[in-house]
C-alpha cells in the first residue's frame, strides 16, 4: 500500500476504511470459554457483526482469522467460523499464522485485495482460546501411533507396542519458548530490558498505570459499543473483561517475586497473563462504504511488516523496528500522530522499545534512518489501557488494539493513530489509520 497511491485510491473508491468492529470480552484462560474451541469463540465476534451489520450470508467478499493455537482437527479454522457464524459458503475463508501479528496479516492482505479490487468488503478477525490447548504426546509416541495404523500383523503391533516406555505417556503441553532460541518471552524481554536500561520501578509504575487505564475505561463506558456479551451454555453471560485489577497498588505489585529470571524486573504483576477472546471488524472499501450507508471509523493508509536483527536480544522490538519506517515512509513525525496503541506483553517491553525509538544509535544503525523518532508521548499511548490490563488472546489482540484505535481516533481532534505489535518469532507490524473525515 504505498503511501504515493493514496490519492488515486480516494478517486476511485479504492481506499480501503475500517466500518465497524467488535470483541467478546476477554477472560482468563481456564475460566468461562473453558468450553468453547478457538474456532467457536471467533465465530461468535463473526456473528455479533452480521447482526449489527445486517449482513446478508454473503455479505462480505472475504473471511481472515489470525491465531497463534489452532486445533488440528480444525486445519482451516476461518472457514469453520464463518460458516458457524452464518455465511455462506460461497464465501472465501483462510487462517493466518504470524505468531502474535497474525490478524494483522489478515488486515494488511484485506486492504491489498481492496485495492486492487479484488474484494469490496471482508471480515478480519482473530482469536485464541488457551483454555482448549492442542496437548500431544511426544515424537516417539506420536511415530509409534502411526506406525501402528499401517502395521499389518499383531507380532508387528505387539512390537511396536512393546517399546512404549511410562515417559512417552506424559502429555506435551505447547509453551511460549521460541523454537529457535530456546528462550521464553519473558527471558527474551528481561534482556531487552538490561540492554536498554529499564528497571523495576518503573515497570511496575507502568502495569499500575494500564490497570487503572483501563478500569477507568470500563467505569466511563468507553468500551460499551466495543465489548459484546457472550451468553454461555449453563445460561451465565459474560459482559466485561475479568483481567483489569482496580485495586491493584504499587506496594503489590513490588511485593511480587521475577517470573522468569531470579533477579529480574519481570513478574506476574507487569506481564501479559494467558486469556481467551476473539476479536472482528469490517472492512470496506470506502465506495462499498458510501453504498450501504456507513459511517466508517477510519481510513487504513499503510503497514509495516519487520523482523529484527537480533532474536535473543531484540524478540520483542517490533514496534520500534517498524513504527520509524512507515512515518517515515510518510513523511510524518512522532507529534503527528494523535492515538497509538501498542501492544504490552511486558511493561518491560514497552519501555525497551520506548528507549530504541529515542536511540540515535538505534536509528543510525539498525534501521538505517538519519535521526530517531523518539518515543512516543505517554498520553497518547494506550490511553484506555492495554494487554497488560485488558489480557492478551494472542490473535485476538491485534483485531482488539485496531478497534480501539479506531475509536479513539474518532473521539479525538486528531487526524491519525498507529497500531503496532511484537511477536513471537522476533516480528513486527505497525499499522496507519487516519480520520475518514479529514
Amino acid at each position: 500500500m504505498p503511501g504515493d497511491r493514496r490519492v488515486n485510491d480516494f478517486e476511485t473508491g479504492r481506499q480501503p476504511v475500517i466500518v465497524t468492529g467488535v470483541r467478546t470480552p476477554f477472560l482468563k484462560s481456564g475460566g468461562a470459554y473453558a468450553a468453547l474451541s478457538g474456532h467457536s469463540l471467533a465465530a461468535a465476534p463473526m456473528a455479533e457483526l452480521r447482526r449489527r451489520c445486517d449482513l446478508a450470508p454473503d455479505g462480505v467478499d472475504l473471511v481472515t482469522l489470525g491465531m497463534v493455537v489452532q486445533d488440528v482437527d480444525a486445519t482451516n479454522a476461518a472457514r469453520e467460523a464463518m460458516l458457524s457464524a452464518g455465511f455462506s459458503s460461497r464465501v472465501p475463508a483462510w487462517t493466518v499464522s504470524m505468531a502474535g501479528v497474525s490478524p494483522n496479516v489478515g488486515v494488511g492482505s484485506i486492504c491489498d485485495q481492496i485495492l486492487l479490487g479484488r474484494v469490496d468488503s471482508a471480515l478480519a478477525c482473530g482469536a485464541d482460546n488457551f483454555s482448549d490447548l492442542p496437548v500431544r504426546f511426544g515424537r516417539s509416541l506420536r511415530q509409534r501411533a502411526v506406525s501402528l495404523a499401517t502395521a499389518r500383523s499383531l507380532a508387528e503391533r505387539l512390537r511396536i507396542l512393546a517399546g512404549i516406555r511410562p515417559g512417552d505417556l506424559l502429555p506435551h503441553v505447547p509453551s511460549a519458548t521460541d523454537l529457535t532460541t530456546g528462550l521464553t518471552m519473558g527471558e527474551c524481554a528481561e534482556r531487552m530490558a538490561r540492554r536498554f536500561g529499564v528497571d523495576r520501578n518503573d515497570s511496575d509504575a507502568y502495569a499500575l498505570r494500564s490497570h487503572r487505564l483501563a478500569t477507568e475505561a470500563w467505569t466511563t463506558g468507553r468500551f460499551a459499543d466495543e465489548v459484546m456479551a457472550i451468553d454461555l451454555a449453563d445460561g451465565s453471560r459474560v459482559e466485561r473483561d475479568d483481567t483489569p485489577r482496580s485495586d491493584t497498588t504499587l506496594e503489590r505489585l513490588g511485593a511480587l517475586r521475577p517470573s522468569f529470571v531470579e533477579d529480574g524486573i519481570i513478574t506476574a504483576g507487569n506481564a501479559s497473563g494467558l486469556t481467551d477472546g476473539a476479536a472482528a471488524l469490517l472492512l470496506m472499501s470506502t465506495a462499498a462504504a458510501a453504498r450501504a450507508g456507513h459511517d466508517p471509523l477510519a481510513r487504513v493508509i499503510d503497514y509495516q511488516f519487520t523482523g529484527v536483527a537480533d532474536l535473543r536480544d531484540e524478540m520483542l522490538l517490533g514496534p520500534a523496528m517498524a513504527i520509524p519506517p512507515l512515518l517515515h515512509r510518510h513523511g510524518l513525525a512522532m507529534q503527528d500522530i494523535e492515538v497509538f496503541e501498542l501492544h504490552e506483553a511486558f511493561a518491560a517491553q514497552i519501555l525497551a522499545n520506548q528507549a530504541a525509538l529515542a536511540d540515535a544509535d538505534f536509528a543510525r544503525d539498525v534501521l538505517a534512518l538519519p535521526s530517531p523518532t523518539g518515543p512516543i508521548p505517554e498520553a497518547r499511548l494506550n490511553a484506555w489501557g492495554g494487554s497488560l490490563a485488558l489480557g492478551n488472546p494472542f490473535g485476538g489482540t491485534g483485531i482488539r488494539m485496531l478497534l480501539t484505535a479506531a475509536r479513539r481516533l474518532r473521539k479525538s481532534a486528531g487526524r491519525y493513530a498507529v497500531v503496532a505489535t511484537c511477536a513471537g518469532g522476533g516480528l513486527g507490524a505497525a499499522i496507519l489509520l487516519e480520520r475518514p473525515d479529514r
